[in-house]
């Protein structure tokens, strides 16, 4: 567990506001892409981010030591994310009002020629399609796993589930994505 976290969560715990907001700015970024990933638009992982920094506030208390302050921030924001797409199912909405979970950050087009521009855009809709294929848990696992460069165990602990079941999101998600771009490479999955 980093250090700088534990100071930062025991000044919280102490009332200390600004211990608080260290925490936030130091996990801020890695959750809103988490969140953007899960929800696929900026303005709902906003909304996410907001709401799991605020439940996370209020339940300084029931941070268990044995995790890091990351990985419970980490789930916080998925079970956000979590409820906000079973929101948006129940009212029968879909994903895409801003483009698909993946985003334009998939693929960097540095010094991109045209040829390479297209073939950018064909991964971020193959990508963005596998996404939209995949469980939130797949999603989330994926997403920590290729995105953000998380450990299984990591993940494990993020999602709250075991290193088996994580490892197995990450073959299903992987083997979406996988097939979706199965046609942009050649290679049959």
């Amino acid at each position: 567990m980093d250090g700088s976290d534990d100071q930062a969560l025991a000044r919280a715990r102490a009332g200390d506001r600004d211990g608080f907001r260290l925490l936030v700015e130091r996990h801020g970024r890695s959750l809103f892409r988490l969140a953007h990933r899960m929800t696929g638009n900026e303005h709902d992982a906003e909304d996410v981010v907001q709401e799991a920094f605020l439940r996370a506030y209020k339940r300084l208390d029931q941070f268990e030591d044995r995790s890091q302050v990351g990985s419970w921030l980490f789930r916080i924001a998925a079970n956000c994310a979590y409820d906000l797409l079973r929101t948006r199912q129940r009212r029968n909405r879909h994903l895409e009002p801003e483009g698909a979970p993946g985003g334009a950050d998939m693929v960097t087009a540095l010094d991109a020629g045209p040829d390479r521009l297209v073939a950018g855009s064909d991964v971020r809709r193959g990508v963005a399609a596998a996404m939209a294929e995949m469980s939130e848990r797949e999603r989330s696992a994926f997403a920590l796993r290729h995105f953000e460069g998380w450990s299984i165990a990591e993940i494990a602990s993020a999602l709250g589930l075991d290193e088996s079941a994580t490892k197995q999101s990450i073959f299903r998600a992987v083997r979406k994505a996988r097939a979706a771009l199965a046609p942009l490479t050649g290679v049959s999955s």
